[in-house]
């Protein structure tokens, strides 16, 4: 006995299995979703910071011994005033930031640069709009319990850890070191202190850039994923920029029975029909106060040529057969055109016959 099993595709018609067309890509980006990794701009900045102070450490070291010295130096023997104190107080801070300025613009700059490397120039106000959405309670609950959510501190404690592990294995690489500090100058102290900075610097930064890649690659990722399109999707964003097939398709009916009803109602005013004969037909008409040349005020052809034909001979106007000249006008001339100049001959003779036949004289 055979078992058969029926199908339903339809129940695939849902599944978002399609890259996100442009048109979807552009609307995600006016909202401000794109693939971005914030760890690859803070240890670019980090790096920056240490960049800094490997060049400019030797200033760093002056300008912070003399801050020491001036104190105990200078500053013990002045009156202790509000003024004094805080004319001291001003000159120290200057001091500091013309120290630090350097690290605050570079780290600006940087984490500028690093995040317009991911996605580029973006300006959005769609984060800032009020969602009362946001504080839904069993929204907010699902969200804490999400998949993003347990990636995000999973991601976390690896950082953490990594930091964990650096700062401890180099501290321990200086454990002797840093037991006869008690016994270092204040010069060596800062030198020391310097040194190990900056070499955790460089190691940490190192880490997270290395750690930022990676997620910058996790989060491009779940991105496309989260704009992921179905099939139907791309159909429907299809129809809503092109039109639905089926409307555009029943607009150009109309229009194609309205122009014919136009067409229809202008034969009657043609001196002649031009036919093949039952194949084309090519309605004239000249007025010789009006026109430069004959006008072509109607045509068609199997079915349109006898319907032509027809209104033709309910409203008393002359049909008259001349395969070539009728093929030859259906090809060469539109509907409100003038006869072509290599056609002028010969519908000249056709009107002058039926003017004649007519009794009239143009």
């Amino acid at each position: 006995m055979k078992l058969r099993h029926t199908l339903d595709l339809q129940m695939f018609a849902g599944e978002k299995t399609e890259k996100a067309t442009p048109k979807k890509r552009e609307e995600s980006r006016k909202k401000g979703q794109v693939a971005k990794s914030q760890e690859l701009p803070a240890a670019a900045v980090l790096i920056t910071a240490i960049a800094i102070l490997m060049i400019f450490g030797s200033n760093f070291r002056t300008v912070i011994t003399h801050l020491f010295t001036d104190t105990f130096s200078n500053r013990m023997n002045m009156d202790i005033t509000i003024d004094n104190v805080m004319i001291m107080m001003m000159q120290y801070m200057l001091e500091i930031f013309k120290l630090l300025a350097p690290i605050f613009i570079a780290a600006v700059l940087i984490a500028i640069i690093a995040s317009f490397a991911q996605y580029g120039l973006l300006f959005t106000g769609e984060g800032l709009k009020m969602r009362f959405s946001k504080m839904d309670p069993i929204k907010g609950f699902k969200n804490i319990f999400s998949m993003r959510s347990i990636v995000e501190m999973l991601k976390s404690l690896l950082k953490m850890t990594i930091i964990g592990v650096l700062v401890y294995t180099t501290l321990r690489g200086e454990i002797t070191t840093i037991s006869k500090m008690h016994a270092m100058s204040l010069e060596d102290t800062l030198d020391f202190a310097a040194s190990v900075t900056i070499l955790l610097g460089i190691k940490i930064g190192s880490a997270l850039l290395i750690l930022g890649v990676f997620d910058f690659m996790y989060q491009k990722y779940e991105f496309e994923k989260g704009i992921r399109m179905s099939k139907q999707d791309i159909k429907d964003e299809y129809k809503k920029a092109e039109g639905d097939p089926l409307i555009k398709g029943k607009i150009r009916e109309r229009q194609r029975r309205m122009a014919m009803q136009r067409m229809m109602q202008d034969v009657p005013t043609a001196d002649v029909i031009i036919t093949n004969p039952t194949h084309y037909a090519v309605a004239l008409k000249y007025d010789g106060n009006q026109m430069q040349a004959p006008e072509v005020v109607a045509k068609g052809k199997d079915f349109v040529a006898l319907r032509i034909r027809e209104v033709a001979k309910e409203n008393g106007v002359m049909i008259m057969e001349n395969k070539p000249l009728a093929r030859a006008l259906f090809a060469q001339a539109e509907i409100g055109d003038n006869v072509p100049a290599d056609l002028f001959q010969a519908v000249a003779e056709v009107l002058a016959y039926v003017y004649r036949l007519k009794g009239k004289v143009k």
